[in-house]
């Protein structure tokens, strides 16, 4: 077997979390063609196919699997020896997004390992729903983003969040006939999910309490207004969470990524609060 590359590696991985060569090419900065290219030499040093076109996007075959979690831990270990050797002086403005419900269970860790070695590095940051940071960041008003995924090409797949019914031990208001909930804004995903999960058991529902916060949500639903869905990193420990014993069905988890906006490309600043955010989010999500 010949010497694995860099770049190899780096298009690969692109190219698992894309979904698409045409969505990597975006990531790693190159032609969709070089990408290919780069993969045929990969595959040709392992003498194995490591991926095949499924009915929607690229997927790994058993070697492909096999060699993802070297790669990514090759590239971490690269630019974790770049960040040490060669990046102190970075420097610059990084506009983050995050929502409040993963602002404080990811965002903190990411933050605490990223301030001390980048001390010139300023971040702004907006707290706002998935739903509002994924056009701001397709607008480049915002150069990164950790957003719950509306699609599968949407930036770069970090975890999956699970998602859980909470009420009121209080209130039990689960029990009653049609089932009182809370929801996000019209596009939300959490709303979609709640809804989706409500029709497939064919339980009758109505929506009593609308709110694009987090708060809001935990608001309605301590004071017996409503049962909600919410990430289950965001669920506090003196609400109930609600299953099939309760007659609530499974929900599906969320697909959490991080965004990138095209015209924060080159900003070393931006290349290095994103390198953090994927090091440090997937082993959570691990």
């Amino acid at each position: 077997m010949r010497d694995l590359q860099i770049d190899w590696l780096k298009c690969f991985v692109a190219t698992v979390d894309a979904g698409s060569l045409s969505s990597a090419a975006a990531e790693v900065n190159r032609s969709q063609s070089a990408v290919s290219m780069q993969l045929k030499k990969l595959e040709s040093a392992v003498c194995q196919r490591l991926l095949v076109r499924g009915p929607r996007r690229l997927v790994l075959t058993h070697a492909g699997q096999t060699l993802l979690g070297y790669a990514r831990r090759i590239l971490d270990l690269q630019a974790e020896a770049q960040a040490a050797l060669g990046e102190d002086g970075v420097s610059g403005l990084v506009r983050l997004g995050v929502p409040d419900d993963y602002a404080s269970k990811y965002l903190t860790p990411v933050l605490k390992r990223f301030a001390p070695r980048h001390g010139g590095v300023e971040i702004q940051l907006d707290c706002e729903q998935s739903t509002s940071l994924i056009p701001r960041v397709a607008r480049g008003e915002l150069d990164l983003a950790l957003v719950s995924r509306d699609h599968a090409r949407r930036g770069t797949l970090l975890f999956h969040e699970p998602m859980v019914w909470v009420g009121s031990p209080q209130f039990e208001v689960w029990q009653r006939n049609p089932l009182p909930i809370a929801v996000y804004e019209e596009a939300s995903l959490g709303r979609r999910s709640a809804i989706n999960a409500l029709a497939l058991q064919g339980r009758p529902y109505k929506v009593v309490y609308n709110s694009s916060s987090l708060a809001g949500q935990i608001a309605a639903v301590e004071s017996g207004l409503a049962v909600a869905v919410l990430t289950q990193c965001s669920a506090p420990p003196h609400l109930q969470v609600l299953g099939l014993e309760h007659g609530l069905g499974p929900l599906e988890p969320m697909q959490v990524a991080v965004y990138r906006s095209q015209a924060s490309r080159g900003s070393k600043a931006v290349d290095s609060l994103q390198r953090m955010l994927v090091q440090t989010l997937r082993q959570a999500g691990a």
